[in-house]
This record gives structure tokens, sequence and C-alpha cells, in this order.
């Protein structure tokens, strides 16, 4: 993999999977795939915590849609796909700065959202310095620094 990083990230060129398609959108099913897609992301205290503060009004929106607010809330005020959505947002995979030396920018480029989503959230701050082909770690203190004298945290 040798030039400059793709710009766009590659076409899925996957084969769809075609389906049967459901009859119910709703009860047991539905609840059960949303737990499955937090428990194997968050695991279980953090899915049971964070599933029951979704669209509540001592809690958060959903990352996924515009749910509308009604004034009275049921325990689960989410869809499926606000549940994937919470999972991962909140999973516990992160990206540490040995995935960023491990991975050029080249071959980042090279990878589908869903590829890279799926190696976690970044645990701390990266930069891409000039002339560099990988990311590398910045200290919040760096970022501290820079903010407070109004400057660039690279330099």
């Amino acid at each position: 993999m040798r030039g400059e990083p793709r710009a766009r990230t590659p076409e899925d060129r996957t084969p769809l999977k075609l389906t049967k398609p459901k009859t119910k959108a709703a009860g047991i099913p539905a609840v059960t795939s949303s737990v499955l897609h937090g428990l194997k992301k968050m695991g279980v205290v953090k899915t049971a915590r964070t599933l029951r503060m979704v669209n509540q009004k001592e809690g958060f929106d959903c990352p996924g849609c515009a749910w509308p607010d009604p004034e009275h809330r049921t325990a689960f005020e989410f869809c499926e796909n606000g549940a994937k959505a919470v999972a991962d947002e909140a999973m516990k995979a992160n990206v540490t700065p040995e995935f960023f030396a491990k991975y050029s920018v080249r071959e980042l480029s090279e990878m589908s959202d869903y590829q890279l989503n799926n190696f976690g959230r970044i645990a701390s701050p990266v930069i891409l310095k000039e002339g560099s082909s990988h990311y590398t770690k910045l200290s919040w203190e760096r970022i501290s620094i820079a903010y407070d004298s109004n400057s660039r945290p690279f330099i």
C-alpha cells in the first residue's frame, strides 16, 4: 500500500444477504436483539445502566435518531437501531496509541467505516504530524498548554 491515503472509504462489494421480511418489529425479539448488541459491546452492567437512560428526562438523547420526547416516558424509549448506536458509542473497546503505530493513515483509509468502528473508540488524542504516515499520541497537557497560549499543540 503505497501512495496517498484515500479520500473516501472503499466501496463494500460484499454480496447482499436477502432474507424473508420479519412480520414483527417490536416485542420480545426486538428487546432481545437490542440487549444482545449492548452486551456484546458494553457488558452486562454498562448495558443495563446505559439503555435505561436513553431518551429519558434525566438521561440523554439517542445518538442514532430524532426520537420524539413525549411528556410520559416508558422504560424503553428507543428502537433496536438506537440500542446499536448507543452500544457503539459506549463500547468498552478502545483504540490505543499502539493501534495507530501498527496502522498507517493509508492502511486506515483502505478500511471500511464498519471495520474502523469495530476497533473501538479512540482512547486518547492523536495527531498526524506533517510528513508522517502514522498518527501519534498527543497528551492532554500539551493540548491544554497550546489552548492556553492560543497556539497549535504540535509546534
